[in-house]
């Protein structure tokens, strides 16, 4: 099955590809051409930052799905601090060339977002799940288990997007936000989930299966 509710360039990076492809434009025109080449190099960059291509969402009713595009840096043990609970954390980093928006990773209900202003450290860090600027939503499976997933922004992320609030229905591989240029999400499982990938490991949103509850 394939979700593609949404442009293939994320709404959000119009106004900066916009401005960016006028900007080559106008150079092209007015100026030499290496800095004409620059600014296409970086209307370039803009464009791919910003692609959020269709994605195949896998068919196991236990899979907990990726929620966003990266490299897995934490699967561990964990205190949930939102749910106050045990749990088995996995950690996903995004870097400038990873895709950014973030999809849902279970069919379910939002029971809670809590929204936290903090810093701006390094995302691969430990202490960034804690301290930086972040997003934390509380899903409700529909087995009945609970999912908590956290935007993280990083060194350079500056604005964490979230389009769902509490009492919202989501589905799996359904688009719920967006964090612009670099940062990471966490997710925290029941204790009784099956980890289904490795640090290091390189994962795309919705289509690779993080976790299977048990």
């Amino acid at each position: 099955m394939r979700n593609y509710p949404h442009p293939l360039v994320a709404r959000e990076g119009w106004p900066f590809l916009a401005g960016a492809v006028l900007l080559a434009l106008a150079l092209s025109w007015l100026a030499s051409w290496w800095l004409a080449a620059l600014a296409w190099l970086v209307a370039l960059f803009i464009l791919q930052f910003f692609r959020d291509p269709a994605r195949e969402i896998p068919e196991q009713p236990n899979a907990i799905l990726c929620p966003a595009d990266g490299r897995v840096i934490k699967v561990e043990p964990a205190h949930d601090p939102y749910l106050d609970r045990n749990s088995l954390k996995i950690s996903v980093f995004m870097n400038v060339f990873n895709v950014h928006s973030q999809r849902s990773p279970v069919d379910g209900k939002v029971e809670k977002v809590w929204y936290d202003r903090g810093r701006f450290l390094n995302a691969a860090v430990d202490k960034a799940s804690i301290e930086n600027e972040r997003n934390a939503l509380h899903l409700t499976a529909a087995n009945g288990q609970a999912v908590t997933c956290v935007q993280v922004a990083g060194l350079i992320a500056r604005r964490i997007l979230c389009y769902v609030s509490a009492g919202d229905t989501l589905t799996r591989g359904q688009r719920y936000g967006f964090i612009r240029f670099g940062s990471r999400v966490d997710v925290y499982l029941p204790v009784s989930a099956r980890a289904c990938v490795t640090i290091g490991q390189k994962v795309r949103a919705t289509e690779t299966v993080l976790a299977e509850l048990q």
